[in-house]
């Protein structure tokens, strides 16, 4: 998601010229994990974001929905997919630390028919999502920018016609007072550029997501 956000990076530089922004990826099966560790100062992650220790700032990027498929499956053949369709094919299980409900906002538990979702085997990466999918053990819904990042040997990306738009949008914890990380959230409230990619701050830190499931995080300060 690097490139998306670039512009909304450099609108920050531009205004805090002496500060960098660097970015780090985090684990899709622990969302929070750096934020509450204090090993981020901010992260951009999809929404819907309900904890209670965490602020949940503006709406960064807004994409569509793919579903990543084995290349050799009867599901490559089509030129796109609804949900229902997912009925039949095992998904991903992440694990205990990711909340049901932030997972599901990207991996429905059900088809719009009622349909039960399979879970699949355990992925903590996309890069162990990915490498699931090209093995043929799982299908999985991403994000739109996957496709631009990872052309994964095995896998077809397919839309999700039927899908909702995804909102991504930048995250702090609720104890952090960085006055950098508020001025960041104040630019993103008032960019109106493509949002593009991060880069370092010495002695402050955002995190944000990674493609298709995890997160990016920085580090800097003033």
């Amino acid at each position: 998601m690097g490139h998306e956000i670039r512009p909304l990076i450099e609108e920050f530089r531009s205004h805090h010229p002496d500060s960098e922004v660097e970015l780090m990826e985090s684990r899709l099966s622990d969302p929070f994990g750096l934020l509450r560790a204090d090993e981020v100062d901010a992260q951009i992650l999809w929404l819907p974001v309900q904890e209670p220790d965490l602020t949940v700032g503006p709406v960064v990027l807004t994409e569509g929905r793919v579903l990543a498929v084995p290349a050799d499956s009867c599901l490559a053949r089509l030129v796109s997919v609804a949900w229902e369709e997912l009925d039949g094919y095992p998904v991903a299980d992440l694990g205990g630390l990711a909340p049901a409900y932030w997972v599901e906002a990207l991996v429905p538990k059900r088809t719009p028919a009622g349909r039960l979702i399979k879970r699949g085997p355990t992925a903590r990466t996309l890069q162990e999502v990915l490498a699931l999918v090209a093995d043929g053990q799982i299908v999985s819904p991403l994000h739109q920018h996957s496709t631009r990042y990872f052309s994964y040997p095995g896998i077809t990306y397919l839309p999700i016609h039927d899908a909702p738009s995804t909102q991504w949008a930048l995250v702090w914890s609720l104890t952090n007072r960085s006055g950098l990380v508020h001025a960041f959230a104040q630019v993103a409230r008032n960019s109106t550029a493509v949002r593009g990619r991060a880069r370092p701050q010495r002695g402050r830190r955002v995190a944000g997501p990674s493609a298709g499931w995890g997160g990016y995080a920085s580090s800097g300060s003033a």
